[in-house]
Formats: C-alpha cells, sequence, structure tokens
C-alpha cells in the first residue's frame, strides 16, 4: 500500500449529515440555539464520522465537511475583498428522472482580493487533533481558485478594482498561496483543491456559455492550471496535494458531461499536484484514454464508485475497470475513490448512511485485493 496521500483508497471528502446535524443548523439559523450549542453538536457529529472512516479502515480522514453549506462557498465567502450579492444564479442538474435547480447567491468581487484570517483553520485544527496518534492521516478540502472566477465571469469582477485582470488573477494566486502557507504551518500535508471547472470544460455546452460571456473557452483551462500552479508554489515541504474534478453533484444529480480529453495533456503535465481525482463512474465520464498523459509520479484515483445512488458495485466490476484504466496508465498509479462527495451540499445525495458506509468499506477492501495490505 501507498504510504503517502492519495492513499490507495480513498475519499473526496463530503459525507452525509446525520439528522441531529441537519437539525442543530436549522435550530441555529432560527436562534433556538447559540453558536456554542452548535459547535458542541458538530464536534460529536464530527467525532462519529472520524469513527466511520476509521472502521471502515480508510488511511485518511475528513471532518465529513460537516461545519460547511457547500464545499466551496464557504470558503470563498471566507476572502477578503468578495461577498454575496442580492442576484441569484440559477444551475440547472440532471438526474435520470428529469431536471432539477440548485439556487445559490451570485458572487461580486468588490475589493482586492486578500486573505484576512486563515480559512477553516479551527474545523481544521479540530480534525488533526482528533486524529493525533491514530495514524490516519488528516485531509482538508477547499476549492480551488479557479471557481472564484469560473462561477461568476468577467462580469462578477469590479473593473474600478480591477481595470487590470492579471491584477485580479495575482491577487487571487497571493491570497491562495498565503491559506496554503498556514495550513502548512496547521500541520496538514494532506490538502484538496476540489475544482468542477477544469472538468466542466470538457463539455462543449459549458465551453459555448463560457465563450458566450466573453472568455477564451478554448484556452480558459490553461488559465486555470497556471492559477493552481501559482497557489502551490510555495507549499510547504511534505504536504501532499490533490486536485477533484467533478461534473456537479447535488442531490445525486448533475451539471456537465464528456470525457477529459479537452483538457488531459496539459492538465496531467502541468498541474503540479500529486494525483488527480476523477470521476468515472458512469458513461458521462468518456473513456480511460485521456490517462495515457499521466506522466511518471502522479497518481491517478479513479471514482468508480457512485455516490449518486446507494446500490453497491461488485468488486469483479471495480477490478474490471481498474485493469481497463490500466491498459492507460501503470496500475501502480492507481488509486480508487468514490466518483464525487455523499454530500457537496448540506442536502446530500440520495442513499443512506448506511449504503455510504457501504461503499467506503468496499473500496478499502477492492483495494487491498488489488494492490496488497
Amino acid at each position: 500500500m501507498r504510504q503517502t496521500p492519495p492513499f490507495r483508497a480513498d475519499h473526496v471528502g463530503s459525507l452525509l449529515r446525520p439528522p441531529e446535524l441537519l437539525a442543530a443548523r436549522a435550530d441555529a439559523a432560527a436562534g433556538r440555539i447559540d453558536r456554542d450549542r452548535l459547535r458542541e453538536i458538530e464536534d460529536a457529529a464530527i467525532r462519529e464520522v472520524i469513527a466511520l472512516q476509521r472502521e471502515a479502515g480508510l488511511r485518511s480522514a475528513t471532518d465529513g465537511e460537516f461545519r460547511r453549506t457547500s464545499w466551496h462557498m464557504d470558503f470563498i465567502y471566507g476572502l477578503g475583498g468578495i461577498s454575496p450579492t442580492d442576484e441569484q444564479i440559477k444551475v440547472r442538474f440532471h438526474n435520470a428522472e428529469g431536471d432539477i435547480e440548485f439556487t445559490t447567491a451570485a458572487l461580486r468581487v468588490h475589493d482586492r482580493v486578500r486573505l484576512e484570517e486563515t480559512i477553516f483553520a479551527d474545523a481544521f485544527a479540530f480534525l488533526r487533533d482528533e486524529l493525533a496518534g491514530t495514524g490516519v492521516t488528516p485531509k482538508l478540502t477547499i476549492p480551488s481558485p479557479n471557481m472564484v472566477h469560473y462561477r461568476g465571469g468577467p462580469a462578477a469582477i469590479d473593473p474600478d478594482v480591477y481595470p487590470d485582470i492579471e491584477e485580479f488573477w495575482s491577487d487571487l494566486s497571493a491570497a491562495y498561496a498565503e491559506q496554503v502557507r498556514r495550513l502548512g504551518e496547521l500541520g496538514c500535508r494532506y490538502l484538496q483543491f476540489d475544482d468542477t471547472s477544469l472538468a466542466y470544460l470538457n463539455d462543449p455546452a459549458q465551453r459555448r456559455m463560457i465563450a458566450e460571456r466573453g472568455d477564451d473557452a478554448d484556452h480558459l483551462h490553461l488559465r486555470y492550471i497556471k492559477q493552481l500552479n501559482d497557489a502551490l508554489a510555495g507549499r510547504p515541504e511534505g504536504m501532499a496535494v490533490t486536485t477533484h474534478m467533478c461534473r456537479g453533484n447535488f442531490r445525486s444529480s448533475w451539471t456537465a458531461e464528456g470525457g477529459y480529453d479537452f483538457v488531459a495533456e496539459a492538465l496531467f503535465n502541468e498541474l503540479n499536484v500529486d494525483g488527480f481525482f476523477l470521476e468515472y463512474d458512469d458513461e458521462r465520464s468518456g473513456g480511460f484514454e485521456p490517462l495515457r498523459f499521466v506522466p511518471k509520479g502522479k497518481q491517478v484515483v479513479l471514482g468508480l464508485v457512485t455516490t449518486k445512488r446507494g446500490e453497491l458495485e461488485s468488486k469483479d466490476h471495480l477490478k474490471r475497470r481498474i485493469e481497463e484504466a490500466s491498459r492507460h496508465v501503470p496500475v501502480e498509479q492507481i488509486c480508487l475513490s468514490p466518483q464525487c462527495g455523499f454530500s457537496s451540499t448540506v442536502e446530500g445525495n440520495a442513499l443512506t448512511r448506511e449504503e455510504q458506509a457501504a461503499k467506503l468499506r468496499l473500496i478499502v477492501e477492492v483495494a487491498e485485493e488489488v494492490w496488497g495490505s
């Protein structure tokens, strides 16, 4: 088994919130309990979900993102110079039964982007301390800097603040680089940048939308790769960094489709991360052929186990899929995970916590059978 992240059996980060935590969040929003009481309930729920991950046999653990409303906006609004607006953005998600809409506040870059406080510092410190002495690596997930731009595009950036767009990109990278540095000081050794943009750009429909709003859809992925690399240029020694590329995950529904072909060559060769979490749970993900661009020294974490349904995959099916992928990238460079988080937002996907636990155990068992314990 691998001794450093990403591990042979891994997972993306978010996990289903227990009912008592959801009730506590509602009570806090309504003023029925105070922030301290909510924190106590969050702490208890996180201790339980840490135990779930350890019992499944995972080598790393997250806090399930239990202190967040969504996987990305809690972080983005924590950056100085960025705030929500009264405008609402509607994103259409698809599933087998039809379409649903996700509505969220638009964002506005109203001042110079900067890091004021270390975002998620307390959340990570709690996870770190709970895992101390267990041999399990605490993993923190944050949205990539690209998400600040992809969500609103040029229209979200005040031209009076940034008459030169290059200054926006520079400030954004500097804020992220400082966040990474501070996380290193807190003891973070496993950091994941979650990024829908680099997966969405494989979808021709998404590229048309990007072009219509005034961006260079054919080359935006190159800018995004540069932004991530700039953010990681001074990362602490010993910190493993991965990225997860998602096509949308909300209440078991998705937004984009298409294989990784459009971004693959530049992405795998130029992005300075240790591993790539890739969705491969259904035909929307395309084939494994783009993996031929993955260079030696980087890991591919195949998201073969879906988080969108509770039905458990067979071990034989997963092993066959790993074998298929190994025709394009050596099996020593492959790991296994769910295709996405189980609960990218507080609502969660349409499966039970027992089904979630079974999928995590399945991933560990298959990894041990393929690569050894």
